[in-house]
């Protein structure tokens, strides 16, 4: 009997971490069971065992693991599959989902990110407007190649202030989180090569608007560095101030990274896996996350820590970077 009541109290803690704070928990619980809050409140405190039908229900719905909570052995994980396809994707709606997570993890007393980086961690696209312009339109151009983007060429005076508005939250909730990254050459390397592929394939509609994106993707990677220098996240522009201690910057220069995303949020572990780039697949299951977890330790384990302390080291990864940005320049002249 103890051992249910407790699965029971950990499938609601792990659903009241999924919701969002202003969301009544009980009012949710209520509404999907078809139950009075008197009994809903039963259920949550632990008086009541769930029956069958409520625990399908639950675990469905909020995609839980009862594998995981039960300690059976199972290679079936579950995840919620957040595929994102070129008829239906809309950035509007997909930063507004990573605002709403991100609003939650931030609500939580302790909290953390742990972010391996095939590419730079999308929330940094949004310190610039005109990087944030470039990589929506080339999500939409060449990612999901909307029919209307076939004969479109880039314009910086085409972006949408609305988009890049939902995506300064975005960033300024995330510089309130804890957030440990880890980058290689090839993090930052492959946008470059994005940039200089539609300059060569003819998709800028203007020279200035290249040389104006490239001088601040230059400034992009000296504030990172700046970042990294301090210990933790600010907005371009705005006083230096942040969380002491708050970002962890780590260089690998032997794994190639694949953008898996681990999130603590109190108790709970949730892992995000990339797929198409952009699509997710999210998962609760502890049992994985507590593997990703330890892989992701041991890969930082492997790497150079190089913000706040190793400042030779930390210059020598940017200056490599930069360096790379003044032979494009050169290049495009």
């Amino acid at each position: 009997m103890e051992q249910i009541n407790a699965i029971q109290k950990a499938i609601f803690q792990q659903i009241k971490e999924k919701l969002q704070p202003n969301v009544s928990f009980v009012h949710e619980i209520a509404d999907l069971l078809d139950l009075s809050y008197d009994s809903a409140y039963r259920r949550i405190r632990g008086d009541k065992e769930l029956s069958f039908v409520e625990l399908y229900k639950l675990s469905t719905h909020y995609r839980i693991s009862i594998d995981a909570l039960c300690n059976i052995d199972s290679n079936n994980i579950i995840f919620n599959c957040q595929s994102l396809e070129s008829k239906k994707f809309q950035v509007k709606e997909w930063l507004q989902a990573i605002l709403n997570d991100l609003k939650r993890i931030h609500a939580a007393k302790e909290k953390e990110i742990i972010y391996a980086a095939k590419d730079p961690p999308f929330f940094h696209h949004f310190q610039f407007p005109e990087i944030a312009a470039f990589k929506i339109f080339f999500w939409e151009k060449t990612l999901f190649q909307f029919p209307e983007y076939e004969e479109k060429k880039f314009r910086l005076d085409e972006a949408e202030p609305e988009i890049y508005n939902i995506g300064k939250q975005v960033l300024g909730i995330i510089t309130k989180i804890p957030t440990v990254e880890i980058w290689n050459q090839d993090s930052f390397n492959i946008m470059l090569r994005q940039i200089e592929f539609y300059w060569i394939s003819g998709f800028f509609e203007k020279k200035d608007d290249l040389l104006n994106l490239i001088d601040k993707v230059e400034k992009w990677m000296l504030h990172i560095q700046k970042q990294a220098e301090m210990g933790f996240k600010f907005i371009y522009g705005e006083a230096v101030e942040g969380i002491e201690n708050s970002y962890q910057f780590y260089e690998n220069e032997v794994v190639l990274n694949d953008n898996t995303v681990l999130t603590r949020i109190d108790d709970l572990i949730v892992v995000y896996l990339t797929f198409n780039v952009l699509s997710l697949l999210v998962t609760t299951n502890q049992q994985f996350c507590k593997t990703v977890h330890q892989h992701l330790k041991g890969l930082m384990m492997k790497s150079n820590l190089i913000s706040m302390v190793s400042a030779k080291e930390r210059s020598r990864f940017f200056n490599r970077l930069l360096a790379n940005i003044d032979e494009f320049k050169n290049r495009v002249g």
